[in-house]
């Protein structure tokens, strides 16, 4: 039963009165509201532009909107930097469609990285359209467009909506159909650019050379708009994605509401160990709060199982109502139709609390939510302010909770808050030289048009590699050009998001007659998340995986009803393949080359709701996946009077703490470095940590710790150090075998032997 409503105001008051609260938020911070910048509509505005807007009730621009329009008709790229709910949109819009309203003939491609965003973008441009009284025709092509639509999307579509995949595999390769795009291209909007970063967005450079090298071909000459949230180089990666130049736009013009963050620490349930109570039970209470004060919330977990387990234990608040909706998770693996619905649920206000992992960082339109409370740190500052903007949009108070967890990474930002209201956003870098990578599009490029003797494919001279591919069969050389000459189609075989090719599709099939696909989920992840015996979390409902076939890709679930969830763990082996550089700090030797790695599940957990206690275990029967990618490596000599078992618990526990501190030194995501101490490597049979990309190939991030060892260890002596736990503990060398030797036995070998061989 939801009591009165209240305000976010009357709520912490409550708290504030509370004395268990008051122990347990760490600090309390709050930024003002701030009044909108408006500007007079551009004098070139068209008319019917101009009554649009009067419709919706905007009589002003945002001064960033302004900037924006001037910087497009005179022919600059731009990309536009301004937090969520700013009115981004405008910023391409107005410029997109005065073009068109000037010439019938022009036409804008807007890429999106999701469906949702494209499909969300599409609904609010046709209002805007249709406000207009003009004829535009805009339309979105992905995997779900109709086939008897295409042809007319193709022939007739002014702005055509769809994601870099589609962009890619779909019209690239078959760009003869689609002549009036390509002849007519005045401008390509790319929206959420901070989300092109990586791998991802390494391959999306790659798409977009070939766009330009289409567009070339036929004879336009696109203007480039970005639009992001924060980050802290978006220039610099605008113009390495798009290989064009850009104008920067950073000042936002939008009004914003107060916004205050809470930063909550759980309680100490064991102090000997350090141990904090679950962040996720501790999230459950606050979220209960929240719903029964009818305060709207989002709550974001950083991965699928977390999510669902929380929507399990909000469930238990509206167990006794039938087919209430107002509490829903919301993840990738979810059906897009499913996905369609919550969001639409947020917008109208049915759903009052929704579970969500990074997917709903991005700007699809959920309306007005008033609470967000984060589980653990996401990971990176720019993620942290994206899921900060999700609550209080436009000139509403918001209401932000940082629930901490208890590692490392967590603690520190909760007992150093002003790290995220003072560091700047992470850099987001691409690395289109990889040359996985490059030899990929590469491939894509020769398919699409023939490369002549002379040319280069964006800024990158390619006749050596063109060489390589005639060797191999898949070109052929004329006088004057290079032809394609292989049966194969390229696009197909190359996904432009993850380093494994293909998802694993669950089915249900709890009612025999009744199978369906619920979901799906990359080959990665399906180790440790579908293995036979494994608890999959859907919506809150728990099914039992009853086979996985992993050469047709297929998990076979059935719902059940059990009281416990599944963790598995994850044995990596590690060989080096070659060295490309080395150099001595001290007596130590550090590394920088190629490494393979072995991925195998190896066994599982069965961890009971509410204690999280372990109530079983079981063995798991997969293949091990293999990953090659670059790495650095830090190898030291065998300490003297070290036990093989203490010096592996030593180095176990530095792992654990340096794994928690690269993002921070690198300003990256978590789960895009790994490190794995060896007490004997393979390749020199000496104690060794290696720190390596989870990526084929590598993107750089590796090798920037090669020149960091130094830095990073003494961050890690300082950290343990600094930990007020006696024994060691979650929050600094990790939860393995805490004994009373454990911390001391860390700070003694950092200290005497790493810090000492660096040093020396």
């Amino acid at each position: 039963m939801i009591s009165k409503k209240k305000t976010i105001e009357e709520l912490l008051q409550e708290w504030q009165a509370n004395p268990e609260m008051q122990d347990r938020v760490e600090y309390v911070h709050t930024i003002p509201p701030k009044p909108a910048k408006l500007v007079d509509f551009p004098s070139k505005l068209h008319p019917s532009l101009v009554k649009a807007l009067h419709k919706r009730g905007i009589d002003q621009l945002y001064s960033h909107q302004r900037e924006a329009f001037e910087y497009a008709i005179n022919g600059q790229s731009f990309t536009a930097v301004t937090p969520t709910a700013s009115g981004k949109s405008l910023c391409y819009h107005l410029p997109v469609l005065q073009a068109i309203l000037e010439n019938k003939a022009s036409r804008a491609l807007y890429l999106f990285p999701t469906k949702a965003l494209a499909q969300d973008q599409k609904s609010d441009l046709n209002n805007l359209i249709e406000d207009s009284g003009e004829e535009i025709l805009s339309y979105t092509y992905d995997g779900d467009t109709a086939p008897g639509i295409r042809q007319k999307v193709r022939k007739a579509g002014h702005i055509v909506m769809t994601n870099p995949d589609m962009l890619h595999s779909g019209i690239l390769p078959h760009h003869t159909k689609w002549v009036s795009l390509f002849e007519n291209l005045q401008y390509i909007v790319i929206d959420e650019l901070h989300t092109y970063k990586g791998v991802f967005g390494s391959h999306v450079a790659h798409v977009l050379r070939r766009l330009l090298r289409i567009c070339h071909f036929y004879g336009s000459h696109p203007i480039f708009i970005c639009t992001s949230a924060t980050i802290k180089n978006p220039k610099e990666l605008a113009e390495t994605l798009t290989n064009a130049q850009h104008q920067l736009i950073s000042q936002n013009g939008a009004p914003t509401g107060k916004k205050t963050f809470l930063f909550y620490n759980p309680p100490i349930i064991h102090p000997t160990f350090g141990v904090r109570r679950s962040a996720i039970l501790e999230v459950r209470d606050l979220a209960r709060d929240l719903y029964n004060s009818n305060i709207q919330t989002i709550i974001f977990a950083k991965s699928r199982v977390r999510v669902e387990m929380l929507v399990t234990y909000m469930k238990s608040l509206t167990a006794k109502k039938i087919q209430d909706e107002t509490i829903r998770g919301y993840r990738g693996g979810y059906l897009p139709s499913e996905r369609r619905k919550i969001e639409k649920g947020l917008r109208d206000g049915t759903i009052q609390c929704v579970v969500s992992t990074n997917a709903l960082e991005l700007g699809v339109d959920i309306g007005q939510l008033q609470a967000c409370i984060m589980t653990g740190y996401p990971g990176n500052i720019a993620s942290a302010w994206q899921q900060a903007g999700r609550a209080g949009r436009r000139q509403d108070d918001a209401l932000i909770i940082y629930v901490a967890q208890s590692t490392a990474l967590d603690q520190y930002i909760i007992k150093h808050p002003y790290y995220l209201f003072e560091s700047t956003p992470e850099e987001a870098r691409v690395y289109p030289d990889n040359m996985l990578i490059l030899m990929d599009h590469l491939k894509c490029a020769a398919f699409e048009l023939p490369f002549s003797v002379n040319d280069t494919y964006g800024e990158f001279e390619v006749q050596d590699l063109l060489e390589y591919l005639q060797e191999e069969g898949i070109l052929i050389k004329t006088s004057e050009k290079w032809h394609w000459m292989s049966d194969s189609f390229p696009a197909h075989d190359i996904s432009l998001r993850s380093a494994s090719q293909e998802n694993v599709v669950i089915i249900d099939q709890s009612i025999p007659a009744q199978t369906k696909v619920i979901g799906e989920m990359d080959r990665y992840s399906a180790l440790t998340l579908l293995h036979e015996e494994a608890i999959y979390l859907h919506q809150g409902t728990q099914f039992q995986v009853e086979k996985l076939d992993w050469d047709e890709k297929k998990a076979y679930v059935r719902e059940v009803d059990v009281d416990y969830f599944t963790d598995a763990n994850l044995a990596v082996e590690l060989k080096v393949i070659s060295e490309d550089k080395s150099r001595q700090i001290g007596h130590a030797e550090v590394a920088f080359g190629d490494l393979m790695t072995l991925a195998t599940a190896t066994i599982f957990k069965k961890i009971r709701f509410g204690t999280h206690d372990n109530i079983g275990s079981g063995p798991i029967h997969l293949p091990p996946e293999e990953l090659h990618t670059s790495g650095t490596w830090l190898s030291f000599d065998q300490p003297e009077n070290w036990k093989e078992d203490d010096l592996t618990g030593a180095m176990t526990g530095v792992a654990y703490a340096m794994n928690s501190f690269i993002p921070l030194l690198l300003q990256s995501d978590r789960s895009d470095v790994h490190v794995v101490p060896q007490v004997k490597a393979t390749h020199s049979e000496k104690p060794t940590f290696f720190v390596y990309d989870r990526y084929p190939g590598g993107i750089g991030l590796s090798e920037r710790i090669y020149d960091l060892w130094d830095e990073l260890l003494h961050h890690v002596y300082e950290h343990v150090k600094s930990c007020p736990c006696q024994n060691g503990c979650p929050s600094c060398i990790g939860a393995q075998d805490i004994s009373a030797e454990g911390k001391k036995q860390v700070l003694t070998f950092l200290k005497t032997i790493l810090l000492a061989e660096l040093d020396d």
